[in-house]
């Protein structure tokens, strides 16, 4: 209504879209998009070498030698082959193209692994572990699954710790009222930013074993690790290394995305799944729920592809490559700790540190007058706090009941 507002912008930290926020796209992996929807740009002889060597590649693995035909439906056979020659690379253990499935980001493969899993009615209907603090898509998806969502809360004193004695509390009121199935892990963590250690991931893996629950690993955020002392271990790595038992019968899937990491390609859509120790006859209805959806975007699977297989040393686009993807985890590394620094130095918050992943998830004392401001206008104090932080500076959160927390924080 032409009331003036003390910001000029709305800054909008409440959802992990990296270039909305300025972040750069890296060259190298629009170059090979460009090239693979115009193969005329071929002729350009500003572009390297090596990106048409790549686009030439994939678009030889298209139809019709076009991005515009569709893929088979778990996605483009050379790029499968791709992924797992990554995956191999990084945890050290074989990987077979035919246990990957491209999709339209991560969550639509979590969707579609949920999907396979729900079942049942009454005290025999499906129920998922999920984090507390959760990515929002878990929620949703088992609301709309009607499954039953379990609950098991991170440990916010020893810095969003997963504690299997939670897990084991979780588990035994869910089995109460419904069929325990799946255990969801965040790792590195959303909304939370902690990296899980490697005992903690072996004592889950222990724990789906002996529960026979089917692990979802949940893995966006495997590049964006800032903390000393933190590293990331995959599910799938620390599995096959437990051996016998474990590493022939713990079925999991685990999840990967160009949205994040260092890429940031949010509107490309672009993902993969591994599923280990899959029943052969459970994996052929997989495959058909994914074929279901036809295929996942060409453009998404175009820059997995490229992801999966960046430039190496001695290449033309290497140095280029290499500068920008340190420029952009370097700055968010920064930004990491520059946030949580300002948050503990400011009176009534507090942040854990900022290990990874790409957000924080500080806890704020609201003092009891606030309190009782948001209850006369009917709102949670959360969003209260939230509504107020927008009109009076232009910055868009989310509330922490938008990924759950503990009642009367």
């Amino acid at each position: 209504q032409g009331v003036p507002k003390p910001f000029s912008e709305v800054i909008k930290a409440n959802i992990g879209d990296a270039h909305a926020m300025g972040q750069t796209p890296i060259t190298f992996l629009r170059q090979v998009t460009a090239l693979c929807l115009c193969p005329e740009l071929m002729a350009n002889p500003a572009i390297p070498s090596d990106a048409k060597e790549r686009a030439r590649r994939l678009l030889g693995g298209c139809g019709g030698q076009s991005v515009g035909s569709y893929s088979a439906s778990p996605g483009v056979e050379l790029v499968r082959e791709d992924v797992a020659r990554y995956i191999e690379r990084r945890d050290g253990v074989p990987a077979r193209a035919q246990d990957i499935f491209l999709s339209t980001g991560a969550s639509d493969a979590i969707v579609n692994v949920l999907k396979l899993l729900v079942a049942g009615s009454g005290q025999s209907r499906t129920g998922v572990l999920i984090p507390i603090p959760q990515y929002p898509l878990y929620s949703a998806a088992l609301a709309e699954l009607e499954a039953v969502q379990l609950n098991y809360y991170l440990n916010e004193e020893r810095g969003w710790a997963l504690d299997v004695a939670e897990l084991r509390r979780a588990l035994a009121e869910g089995r109460r009222r419904c069929c325990p199935r799946a255990l969801c892990i965040i790792n590195p963590g959303n909304p939370t930013g902690q990296v899980q250690s490697r005992e903690c991931i072996e004592d889950v893996i222990k724990f789906a074993y002996e529960e026979k629950l089917f692990l979802l690993a949940d893995e966006v955020y495997q590049d964006n690790v800032y903390a000393e002392g933190s590293a990331f271990h995959s599910f799938k790595k620390v599995l096959m290394q437990l051996g016998p038992p474990y590493s022939d019968s713990v079925e999991l899937a685990s999840f990967h995305s160009i949205s994040k990491g260092y890429m940031g390609e949010c509107g490309l859509r672009g993902g993969y799944m591994e599923v280990v120790n899959l029943d052969a006859a459970v994996k052929d209805q997989l495959s058909k729920l994914v074929s279901v959806r036809l295929c996942p975007p060409v453009l998404g699977q175009v820059v997995l592809d490229v992801v999966m297989d960046p430039p190496q040393p001695g290449d033309p686009s290497y140095e280029r490559f290499h500068a920008e993807k340190t420029a952009v985890l370097s700055a968010l590394a920064q930004k990491a700790q520059m946030t949580q620094e300002i948050f503990n130095k400011t009176p009534g918050i507090h942040c854990n540190p900022v290990q990874g992943a790409m957000y924080s998830f500080p806890r704020i004392d609201l003092p009891p007058k606030a309190v009782a401001a948001a209850k006369s206008q009917n709102q949670a104090p959360d969003m209260f706090f939230c509504m107020k932080l927008l009109e009076d500076t232009g910055i868009c959160v989310v509330p922490g009941s938008g990924f759950g927390q503990r009642e009367g924080t």
